[in-house]
């Protein structure tokens, strides 16, 4: 009926590669290098401007209906099809057609490690979208010991719901890793959404966001 479950399978097994390959790649990075270089690289955008550089679109079955409203259908159609050539082939053959057949020609690596994602504008694009009040919310200021540092805590909350939170050595920095937790969450658990939404759907939300 639909590539669903292709698409389920094939966003986890990218994920993995492209984890894979970023942390050989980058020796001695930290983890959140590593995470925003692969989040750079399998972030929506990418994937469906990869699926149209490879023509993917011409190969596709749709409801013009739906085309015009889901801007992402081309990246999901590439999603479905790495989870079809991992089913068909493996893991080490599926990781060699994204190294040289999708990473060499379409993406540079480089260039997305030192894109900086700015996380916080994503959700909240993401919430105005959905209509969902956000606020992000000075939770704790401290002071790192070994550095005599000032350390924020903040923490987000989308429709007066837990979303995330973020520690860091400024406010910009603990909202951005509190913006990218809820980002993670609402992605990952479908418990979390469904509640977002349906407070946002029992009452009339009005588009602003709270700093």
């Amino acid at each position: 009926m639909n590539n669903e479950r292709l698409e389920f399978l094939g966003d986890a097994v990218l994920d993995a590669i492209v984890g894979d390959i970023v942390f050989h790649h980058f020796q001695g990075k930290r983890e959140g290098f590593l995470t925003n270089t692969r989040s750079n690289i399998v972030k929506r955008e990418t994937l469906n401007r990869i699926a149209l550089e490879m023509g993917l679109d011409k190969l596709m079955k749709c409801d013009t209906a739906i085309n015009s409203h889901n801007n992402y259908m081309y990246g999901n159609a590439f999603e479905a099809l790495i989870g079809a050539v991992y089913l068909d082939r493996g893991y080490n053959y599926c990781m060699q057609f994204v190294r040289k057949r999708i990473l060499k020609q379409f993406v540079s690596i480089e260039k997305a490690a030192y894109k900086e994602v700015n996380f916080k504008s994503k959700l909240i694009e993401w919430a105005q979208k959905n209509r969902t009040e956000i606020e992000f919310k000075l939770i704790e200021e401290t002071r790192d010991m070994s550095q005599n540092s000032p350390v924020f805590k903040t923490e987000v909350w989308l429709q007066s719901i837990y979303g995330g939170s973020g520690t860091g050595y400024s406010k910009r920095e603990s909202q951005q890793l509190a913006a990218k937790e809820a980002l993670g969450r609402i992605k990952k658990d479908p418990a979390l959404l469904d509640q977002i939404l349906a407070a946002c759907s029992s009452e009339l939300v009005p588009e602003k966001v709270a700093e």
